[in-house]
């Protein structure tokens, strides 16, 4: 009986007839006890037997980014302008930092789980010096986006609606989409910064909102909330007695005179990254800044001892070399080395016409409205990838059909400069064929 036990696994039944049919066979070497446990082996092999995913998760948007591979894959000779990275490496000074200490025992252990203690307190002091917040203390994260999650499941029940201001990060609709979080989406002015007087309308109304998520400058947009826009939407957070929760991944990511701001309460909370700044994006470095009054330390800390344990030890040990031995000055040079990048990529929309372009001001994006026409944005996507050779991202993954999010700190001058190129030809056979 064990030896047909084992020759029922191995017979692959793909119909409920086939399943039937079988019945009499099992019965003459089964007792009837074991049946449903036979007819189970029999339905394993079947797709209808696997258990269902997450309601949660099958739900969540895919990510652009690995869709965007995807189209990549097995084309030749394609030029991203997609993804949101920067083409220099980190510090000279901060991976000689990590050769250094890749054999020290001390990285192949835990470290304390709200981040290594030289590393907070460079951090503390960072937050005061440049970011002007005396009273947050400092969790270090795997990158920015762990950091979101952690906030998200920290902050929020499931079912706790969330304002995201469009266009948004797609990250953040993700986390809120798998942590069950519904999302209101709030609209910007004409300049695309976030409007104060619709979200004042809207926590007004819905006594159901727990959080209002910026990301400062915006990530796809490139637009800086001004100080004065920020501090009126934390005193609308803290009437409202709602969360505020700030993005500053691009906190150093500045042009034209624009300047980069942060507001702290006991509302508030503050997410910032080494990945872009530093070019650290493969190391997986991030932090919140979260009021130091109150019990969030103890609650953020249920999830990073639940998700990461703690970041990398060695990642940290570079990232405190990256802030402490080469610092903002470092940063600042290579971020004003992107403007020629900017602008050259600037006149590559140029077919689209100027009013068709967001005013950005920070980070590492523009944004750029298709023609009226070209409602369907991944199909232009695809269509300049297969046709013209350049990517970027569709809109519609940020929240806004029939724009563009085109990235410039991804490439060295000369190879922007060709993606430029075949970018601009796309965008003129768009506007004056209109013949995908």
């Amino acid at each position: 009986m064990i030896q047909t036990a084992r020759t029922l696994t191995s017979v692959s039944i793909v119909s409920q007839g086939q399943i039937s049919a079988s019945k009499s066979f099992i019965h003459k070497f089964l007792k009837v006890k074991y049946y449903k446990s036979a007819r189970r082996i029999y339905c394993s092999n079947t797709a209808n037997s696997m258990p269902e995913f997450s309601k949660r998760i099958k739900s969540t948007d895919a990510p652009c980014i690995v869709e965007m591979q995807r189209m990549l894959a097995g084309t030749e000779d394609v030029m991203s302008l997609a993804q949101g990275i920067v083409h220099w490496a980190p510090p000279a000074v901060a991976l000689n930092e990590a050769m250094d200490n890749v054999t020290n025992p001390r990285v192949h252990q835990y470290a304390p789980d709200i981040g290594l203690p030289e590393l907070r307190s460079a951090l503390a002091q960072k937050l005061k010096t440049e970011n002007g917040l005396t009273k947050s203390d400092v969790m270090v994260t795997a990158g920015a986006n762990q950091a979101f999650m952690n906030v998200a499941v920290t902050l929020l029940d499931g079912g706790g609606k969330t304002v995201l201001f469009s266009p948004y990060y797609f990250n953040h609709l993700m986390a809120l989409q798998m942590t069950g979080n519904p999302v209101l989406v709030a609209e910007c002015d004409k300049d695309f910064v976030p409007d104060m007087d619709k979200l004042g309308a809207m926590l007004q109304s819905d006594a159901d909102i727990k959080a209002v998520v910026l990301c400062n400058p915006c990530n796809p947009s490139g637009i800086v909330t001004p100080l004065a826009t920020l501090e009126r939407c934390a005193a609308l957070c803290k009437e409202a007695g709602v969360w505020l929760v700030v993005d500053n991944t691009y906190e150093y990511f500045m042009y034209d005179g624009a300047e980069h701001g942060c507001v702290e309460g006991d509302n508030i909370v503050n997410m910032f990254s080494f990945s872009k700044a530093f070019g650290m994006m493969g190391w997986r470095i991030g932090y919140i800044a979260f009021p130091q009054k109150g019990p969030m330390r103890d609650e953020l800390l249920k999830v990073q001892d639940t998700i990461p344990v703690c970041a990398g030890v060695l990642n940290q040990l570079v990232a405190l070399s990256a802030l402490q031995d080469a610092g903002k000055d470092w940063v600042m040079e290579h971020v004003h080395s992107l403007e020629e990048n900017r602008a050259i990529v600037l006149d590559a929309l140029s077919p689209l016409g100027a009013d068709a372009i967001a005013p950005s001001n920070g980070a590492i994006y523009l944004w750029a409205r298709l023609p009226a026409d070209c409602i369907d944005d991944k199909q232009i996507v695809e269509w300049l990838v297969r046709k013209h050779g350049v990517c970027v991202i569709p809109g519609s993954a940020c929240g806004v059909p029939g724009y563009i999010r085109i990235a410039f700190a991804n490439l060295h001058k000369d190879k922007c400069i060709l993606a430029a190129e075949r970018l601009k030809r796309g965008l003129h056979q768009l506007v004056t064929d209109n013949n995908l």
